[in-house]
């Protein structure tokens, strides 16, 4: 496996070029780049735009595995108003037009969320449509939607997001799973083995149960994931793509954030379990 880390790791105010020199010096061999409203990419940016951001990253020896974006809290695919749903179809399609320029393979999507105006079972559905209808092109791309396991209510065992990808029914949609996410009410070993060869990326998050809240993320390895078991369990799968870093920065010396991310990583994947 090799490591990358997520772009939001870095400090707001500072440069894409600074972000991929700490990334390299620290050792990693990608950066997970972001999809916003504005800045760097959006989901309306062309070809020379992007072209432009990867000659920084492969400047610096580094590749971008995967496409990430937040906009999709805004406008979920569960959302019952069309418009929001159209406009959430479009961030994905911006996210895979990006990741093709980029030569990522993957983009990350959360499809939206179960809440008052969004009952479960009609969630489900709008997703599932949502996603079938992106699927053809994530395929014309040859870029793969990952689906984030994020607590959004929705999508909450790993058995029910076996079942949701395979309902989709296209080799181009899969699982990006996240550890951390897990932590709260699951094991993330079970889910590995369950979703198999669904899993298209994986997010590193560490996460203390005893705390039980999003205060609970952690540094990596502090918290309670098993990690020898979660090796385990990605080799006994065989997935031997990236593991992503997604860690926000350290309030002081936030350069220091790369560093100990890429020797825990390093630590973890040495391991002999």
């Amino acid at each position: 496996m090799k490591k990358a880390i997520n772009h939001w790791a870095f400090p707001g105010g500072i440069t894409l070029d600074e972000a991929c020199r700490q990334a390299a010096e620290a050792g990693f061999d990608g950066i997970e780049l972001n999809v916003a409203a504005e800045g760097l990419l959006t989901p309306y940016s062309d070809e020379q735009q992007v072209k432009q951001v990867l000659e920084t990253v492969t400047k610096y020896g580094l590749v971008v595995p995967s496409v990430s974006t937040g906009m999709l809290w805004q406008t979920p695919l569960t959302s019952p108003d069309p418009h929001v749903v159209s406009r959430g179809m479009e961030v994905v399609r911006g996210q895979l037009r990006a990741a093709a320029w980029l030569g990522a393979d993957t983009v990350l999507v959360v499809p939206g969320g179960v809440d008052a105006k969004a009952p479960y079972d009609q969630a489900y559905e709008r997703a599932l449509a949502a996603l079938r209808q992106l699927a053809p092109e994530a395929e014309r791309y040859k870029v793969s939607i990952g689906v984030e396991n994020v607590w959004n209510k929705f999508l909450l065992s790993p058995l029910e997001m076996r079942g949701f990808i395979d309902a989709v029914g296209s080799p181009y949609v899969g699982a990006y799973f996240d550890i951390g996410n897990v932590l709260v009410n699951g094991f993330p070993e079970q889910w590995i083995r369950i979703l198999g060869s669904r899993v298209r990326k994986v997010h590193l998050k560490d996460f203390k149960t005893s705390v039980g809240n999003i205060h609970g993320f952690c540094n990596l390895l502090e918290g309670d994931v098993d990690w020898p078991e979660v090796k385990k369990a990605l080799q006994d799968v065989g997935y031997d793509g990236y593991v992503v870093a997604e860690l926000g920065p350290y309030r002081h010396y936030p350069e220091q954030t790369i560093r100990d991310a890429a020797a825990a990583i390093d630590r973890w994947l040495a391991s002999g379990g």
